[in-house]
């Protein structure tokens, strides 16, 4: 079982203007001029407050339950539901993931917010979760990397929460993970410390598919990163 883990800076992470418009659901030239403001401050500041940590760890004992759509990973039994589950049941083995933005974020946010600085609280809220999955999309691309090497490839990644998949699950996969795991926690309502943070799986064998654009296989409709996705790939 390989466990790997990252650090990276933010300005490694290159979240732009342009990726705050498209998740916002503005065109780059469309916001109005107090959010831009809002946004170079974040842009301009937002380097400190950053504590970006990702991982993940290999398992390859599986096993596959068609009936219930649930997937035996280790000794724990992952009811991941039909949309997942059919993304799933070729793969070899399956990399357990975690990603976290930090703590110091969504305190800046919260404390924006509390001086009254409601636009500006949010667009800091909106950049820990560009961040975050930034940093996931580095983490992804570093496995697919890896397993190309081995004549291998990746899905997408599924995490719980969507597609059905219950958010009670993550105290499964954590459980999977080493203690602390990218400094990760778990309330006691399976949320996670730091806020800004994701988690889930992604599955790893010689002929699974990598979609560029899945959220048509989401049933979330108030999803920040479903824009993004979506005018990424229409404008590719």
């Amino acid at each position: 079982m390989d466990t790997d883990i990252f650090s990276f800076r933010r300005n490694e992470i290159g979240i732009s203007r342009d990726a705050f418009a498209c998740a916002l659901g503005y065109s780059p030239d469309s916001m109005p001029a107090p959010l831009v403001e809002a946004i170079d401050d974040v842009l301009e500041n937002g380097d400190a407050l950053c504590r970006i940590e990702g991982g993940y760890k290999i398992i390859g004992s599986l096993r596959f339950d068609h009936k219930s759509y649930s997937v035996l990973v280790d000794s724990q039994s992952f009811n991941v539901k039909k949309v997942v589950f059919q993304q799933m049941r070729k793969v070899e083995s399956i990399a357990l993931f975690a990603c976290t933005a930090g703590n110091e974020i969504i305190d800046r946010s919260r404390e924006l917010m509390k001086e009254g600085e409601l636009l500006k609280g949010y667009v800091y809220d909106v950049f820990g979760s560009l961040v975050v999955e930034e940093a996931m999309d580095r983490v992804q691309n570093t496995l697919a990397s890896k397993m190309q090497e081995e004549g291998l490839k990746i899905t997408n990644r599924y995490s719980p929460g969507y597609c059905g998949w219950d958010v009670s699950e993550q105290k499964k996969l954590f459980s999977l993970l080493p203690k602390n795991f990218c400094g990760i926690e778990l309330t006691d309502s399976c949320l996670m410390n730091p806020i800004k943070s994701v988690s889930g799986i992604i599955g790893i064998g010689g002929s699974v598919k990598f979609n560029e654009y899945t959220c048509n296989l989401c049933d979330e409709e108030d999803c920040l990163y479903r824009n993004l996705r979506h005018k990424t790939a229409s404008s590719s």
